[in-house]
């Protein structure tokens, strides 16, 4: 299993709390506060990235934590798409979604080379 001791010790853990809370913020500065679906939807699925990073630290075995880390991905694409609902209908900025957006690629990003060092080393075995 890989050496984590915690959760919040993990860099992609650390990089989706700054996308949830900048996802909160945004919702509540901006005209997306307004429209109430697409406002809990962006949250729900920021807040889904790390949450599904920190279950996946609780499993058993690499490849456990390596599903949960793809979910954390596919969360993060959630806000992505998201995002250009909210840039359609000029419900934030370009600077706004080019952030967030930016974030969640991020995000992405370190899930997946987590995820793909996770199942190498449960191949190598112990």
């Amino acid at each position: 299993m890989a050496s984590f001791a915690r959760f919040e010790d993990i860099k992609a853990w650390q990089k989706a709390l700054e996308l949830t809370i900048g996802g909160y913020r945004m919702t509540s500065e901006s005209l997306i506060s307004k429209d109430f679906g697409l406002r809990d939807q962006i949250r729900r699925a920021a807040v889904s990235t790390m949450a599904n990073i920190a279950e996946g630290h609780g499993r058993r075995t690499n490849s456990e934590f390596a599903n949960f880390l793809n979910l954390a991905r596919g969360s993060a694409a959630e806000v992505q798409s998201h995002l250009h609902i909210a840039k359609a209908l000029h419900y934030c900025n370009e600077g706004d979604f080019r952030e967030m957006y930016g974030l969640a690629d991020e995000v992405s990003k370190m899930t997946l080379s987590l995820a793909r060092f996770l199942r190498e080393n449960e191949k190598k075995g112990p």
